[in-house]
C-alpha cells in the first residue's frame, strides 16, 4: 500500500505522544515499558507517557499505518513472552519527516519574529 503527501497532510500535526513514539522506534523494534523509558530519557523527564496514552496512542498509530507488531522476536534469552513489540512502518517514518520538517519551519518562523534568540 502507497501513501501520497495527502495521506502524510492528513495527520499532521501529531500529537506530542505520537510524535515521541515515532522518534523512540526510529531505530529498532520496542515494547510499551521500552518506549516509555525512551520519551522520558529523550525528554529528560518532562514528557512521562501513562500506560493509558501509551497504549491508546499505539492503537491510534497501527490503525493508522504507522506502526506494526512485527512477527519476528528477540532472541529468547532476551524476549518475555508478555511483551508485544512494535515497528514504525515506512509510512510512520515519512509522517515523523513530514512533522520535524514542520517544526523546524515553526521555529525558524518563530527566530524570525524575535520570539526564539540563539540556539535551540
Amino acid at each position: 500500500m502507497t501513501h501520497s503527501d495527502q495521506d502524510i497532510a492528513a495527520l499532521l500535526p501529531l500529537p506530542t505522544a505520537t510524535f515521541h513514539i515515532l522518534m523512540a522506534l526510529a531505530a529498532d523494534d520496542r515494547h510499551g515499558y521500552a518506549i516509555i523509558q525512551d520519551v522520558a530519557a529523550r525528554t529528560d523527564g518532562a514528557l512521562k507517557l501513562s500506560p493509558g496514552t501509551l497504549y491508546r496512542s499505539i492503537q491510534r498509530m497501527i490503525e493508522q499505518g504507522l506502526l506494526v507488531e512485527p512477527r519476528r522476536r528477540p532472541a529468547a534469552a532476551r524476549d518475555d513472552e508478555r511483551r508485544r513489540y512494535y515497528r514504525i512502518t515506512t509510512f510512520g517514518e515519512a509522517v515523523a519527516r513530514a512533522e520535524a520538517q514542520r517544526l523546524s519551519l515553526l521555529v525558524r518562523l518563530a527566530r524570525a519574529s524575535g520570539f526564539v534568540t540563539g540556539k535551540v
